[in-house]
C-alpha cells in the first residue's frame, strides 16, 4: 500500500514539472522580422597609404650579340676557298674566304692597258710640247735682230707651243682618269678576299667551295657566306614598361640572372635607352652593356633582370587583395558614408603584399580589404577597420 502511494506521488510530480516547463516557454522572447532587417553586412576595411616607391621588379630580357652580321661577297664570283666553319674564332682582318671572278681579272687587264696607253700619249705630248716650246723660244730670241725671223713664222711657233700645252693638259686628265679606273678595279679585286670585320665567332657557314655568291641585287645575292657574332660583349635588351622607365639613368648597374647558371647573379650597367615607347607593347627597349671576357654567356638566351624602380614623388598603395577586376574594369571598393563605391584604378608596381595604384583616391580613404564583384556599388555596410595591411 505504501509503495503504490509513492508511485502515484512520483507521477503527479512529473506532470506538474511538465506543466511548469510549458508555461515558461510560452513567455520566451521571439526574434522579429524588423530586427533581422536592421542588421548590416560587416566589411573589413583598411586605409589607402601614400609613400615613396623604391623597389625592384623582375623583367624578362634577351641577350643578343653586341655586333652580328651576315657576310656577303661584294663582287659576283665563285667561292675558291673558305677557311672557317661553324664555331671558328676569328680576329678582325683575318681571311675567311676567297672568291674567284674571271671577268674581274679581264676588266683589270683592260683598265691597266688603258692606263698604260694614256701614260704613253701623255709622255709623247709632253715631248712635243718641249720641242715646240724650245723652237718658239729660239725664234723669239732671233726675232730681236731685225729681218732674221718673219713675224708670221714667230706667231705660228707660238700657237704651236700653246696647242701642245693644251693637249698635254687633256692627256694628263685622261691618264688620271685611266689611273682611277685601274685603282677602282684593283679595289674590286680586293673584295674577292672576305675578311672578318671584327673579333668574333662564326656561328653559321652557308656555302662551300664552288658556290656562286655576289652582292645585293646580283647573282648569288640570296646566299651569305658566313654569319659572325661577337662573343665577349653582348647587349641585354630589356623591354621596360612605360610606367617604370623614369628615374633610372644611364650607367646604373643592374643585376640579372641567366638560366644556364642557376644561383649565379651577373651585373651590367644601363648603356642605352631608346627614349621611345613601342605602341604595341607599351614598353621601352633598354640595353645593358654586358662584358663577357671568358665568353661564358650565350647570345639568344632569355634572362631575368632585377629592374630598379623608383619615384621622385609619393604614390598610393593598397593591399593586393583590395584590387579586383572583371571583364570590363579594374577597381577597388571604397566605403564612404556607410555605402560601397567602385573606383576604377590602374595598377603599378607590386611590393610584397601591396600594390601601387592610380585612380580617383586619396590617402586615408577606406577600402575593402577584399574586392569582389559580389559587393555591388551602393550596398549598405558596416566597416570594420583592420589597420594597414
Amino acid at each position: 500500500m505504501k509503495s503504490a502511494t509513492l508511485k502515484a506521488f512520483s507521477i503527479l510530480a512529473a506532470i506538474c514539472l511538465g506543466l511548469i516547463s510549458c508555461g515558461g516557454n510560452s513567455h520566451a522572447p521571439q526574434p522579429t522580422a524588423s530586427a533581422s532587417a536592421s542588421s548590416l553586412l560587416q566589411v573589413d576595411v583598411t586605409v589607402v597609404q601614400s609613400k615613396r616607391l623604391k623597389a625592384t621588379i623582375s623583367l624578362p630580357a634577351e641577350l643578343v650579340p653586341y655586333e652580328a652580321v651576315d657576310l656577303y661577297a661584294r663582287e659576283t664570283g665563285f667561292v675558291r676557298s673558305i677557311r672557317v666553319d661553324r664555331g671558328s674564332t676569328v680576329r678582325q682582318g683575318e681571311l675567311i674566304a676567297e672568291i674567284e671572278a674571271p671577268e674581274l681579272v679581264a676588266q683589270r687587264a683592260q683598265a691597266d692597258a688603258a692606263y698604260q696607253s694614256a701614260e704613253s700619249q701623255l709622255v709623247a705630248g709632253q715631248a712635243k710640247l718641249a720641242a715646240d716650246q724650245a723652237t718658239y723660244e729660239h725664234m723669239d730670241a732671233a726675232a730681236k735682230t731685225p729681218g732674221v725671223v718673219a713675224p708670221n713664222d714667230l706667231e705660228i711657233a707660238q700657237k704651236a707651243a700653246e696647242s701642245d700645252r693644251a693637249n698635254v693638259d687633256a692627256l694628263r686628265k685622261t691618264a688620271d682618269a685611266a689611273q682611277e679606273g685601274l685603282r677602282a678595279i684593283t679595289q674590286l679585286e680586293s673584295y674577292l678576299r672576305i675578311t672578318a670585320p671584327f673579333d668574333g665567332q662564326i656561328t653559321t657557314r652557308y656555302v662551300h667551295p664552288g658556290a656562286l655568291v655576289g652582292p645585293a641585287g646580283g647573282a648569288g645575292a640570296s646566299m651569305p657566306i658566313v654569319h659572325i657574332e661577337t662573343v665577349t660583349r653582348h647587349r641585354l635588351v630589356v623591354p621596360v614598361p612605360e610606367n617604370d622607365v623614369a628615374g633610372v639613368p644611364e650607367g646604373t648597374p643592374v643585376a640579372f640572372s641567366d638560366p644556364s647558371f642557376p644561383g649565379r647573379t651577373f651585373s651590367a650597367p644601363i648603356a642605352r635607352i631608346s627614349h621611345g615607347v613601342d605602341v604595341k607593347t607599351r614598353t621601352m627597349p633598354v640595353e645593358l652593356d654586358v662584358l663577357d671576357p671568358k665568353a661564358e654567356l650565350v647570345p639568344g638566351t632569355y634572362c631575368s633582370v632585377q629592374w630598379p624602380v623608383s619615384r621622385n614623388y609619393d604614390t598610393l598603395f593598397v593591399p593586393a587583395s583590395a584590387v579586383g577586376s572583371d571583364l570590363e574594369r579594374t577597381f577597388v571598393i571604397r566605403v564612404r558614408a556607410g555605402k560601397t563605391e567602385w573606383v576604377d584604378v590602374k595598377t603599378g608596381v607590386r611590393v610584397e603584399n601591396s600594390v601601387e595604384i592610380f585612380g580617383e583616391l586619396k590617402e586615408g580613404d577606406q577600402i575593402a580589404i577584399r574586392a569582389t564583384d559580389q559587393l555591388r556599388p551602393g550596398t549598405p555596410v558596416t566597416p570594420r577597420t583592420m589597420g594597414p595591411q
